[in-house]
């Protein structure tokens, strides 16, 4: 198994980029998955998750701005990132619950220009 994240970039402040994240190989089942954020000399934090069952939990400082979403039959997961703020520089992470084991993708970097 395997998550492929993408979609990475350099934006200007104010600008907009999506992620995206693959999950490939032998899959039974996916729970949930997040997208989890790691800036430079920071503890790596989570900025949103997403249920099977499509409920969803952001935190404080990209709720309003950011969007998590999934497509089941694509076992992708994306994060939709509207009005984004140098401070959201980092590189982003997707994670997820396959087949009951969590796994990790690598990191795809976020720069944001003021």
């Amino acid at each position: 198994v395997q998550l492929q994240a993408s979609g990475g970039g350099l934006v200007q402040a104010g600008g907009s980029l999506r992620l995206s994240c693959a999950a490939s190989g032998n899959i039974f089942s996916i729970n949930a998955m997040d997208w989890y954020r790691q800036a430079p000399g920071k503890q790596r934090e989570l900025v949103a998750s997403i249920t099977g069952g499509g409920g969803t939990n952001y935190a404080g400082s990209v709720k309003d701005r950011f969007t998590i979403s999934r497509d089941n039959a694509k076992n992708t997961v994306y994060l939709q990132m509207n009005n984004l703020k140098p401070e959201d520089q980092a590189v982003y992470f997707c994670s997820a619950e396959i087949n009951r084991i969590y796994y990790w993708g690598r990191g795809t970097l976020v720069t944001v220009s003021s």
